[in-house]
């Protein structure tokens, strides 16, 4: 095991190297703007350096490398399609699924926890939220300062919106939310949690 750095993640480093190329078969990348494939290079960069050489490492210690958040938001992982006001990236989603998808290629555990924090977390608070809720939770979310989950899944009907059984009552100057729910991705190590439930 090699020490490449001094964070957690770099002191768990293995000999894997990511030697990754990926060949235009179907010349896909003709239909890419510059900017779109200067988007996938960096992150495909910066997946070969913080996330293939440790994922392996990470999964047989059982170990959920915090310090991947902030490098997330760093390099606009969380939420780039939100405006620039919020602290997204104001990019397409052209842009957005190049960025999963260079994740993903690297760790399907470390994609969710990308795309479950702009698309689960934040999206529903710029959504529905009021403008103080969007300026004190968005900036904080997009840069990697706060990390957050959704919770769908629920011990009885697994992640079926249909069965959910977690529910909530205005009580005037609070909301009562009683339920359960289960395999919530980024929960143990979330700030704030978005949950799901039926009045």
């Amino acid at each position: 095991m090699s020490k490449t750095s001094s964070s957690p993640s770099h002191q768990m480093a293995s000999n894997h190297q990511d030697h990754f190329e990926s060949p235009d078969y179907y010349q896909l990348d003709d239909l890419l703007s510059e900017e779109h494939l200067m988007i996938r290079a960096s992150i495909r960069d910066f997946v070969k350096k913080e996330i293939t050489p440790f994922i392996e490492v990470w999964a047989e210690k059982n170990h959920f490398p915090n310090e991947i958040v902030s490098k997330f938001g760093m390099i606009g992982a969380f939420g780039p399609t939100f405006p620039l006001q919020y602290g997204g990236g104001g990019l397409d989603y052209i842009s957005y699924g190049l960025i999963m998808q260079e994740i993903e290629r690297g760790d399907s555990g470390m994609r969710s926890t990308a795309s479950v924090q702009g698309s689960l977390v934040m999206y529903p608070i710029y959504t529905y939220g009021s403008e103080e809720q969007k300026q004190k939770f968005l900036p904080k979310l997009a840069s990697g300062e706060m990390l957050g989950c959704f919770g769908l899944t629920e011990p009885n009907h697994g992640s079926n919106p249909s069965g959910m059984e977690t529910s909530f009552e205005d009580k005037g100057d609070h909301y009562l939310l009683n339920g359960a729910k289960m395999w919530i991705s980024n929960a143990p190590h979330a700030d704030i949690a978005v949950r799901l439930g039926k009045r």
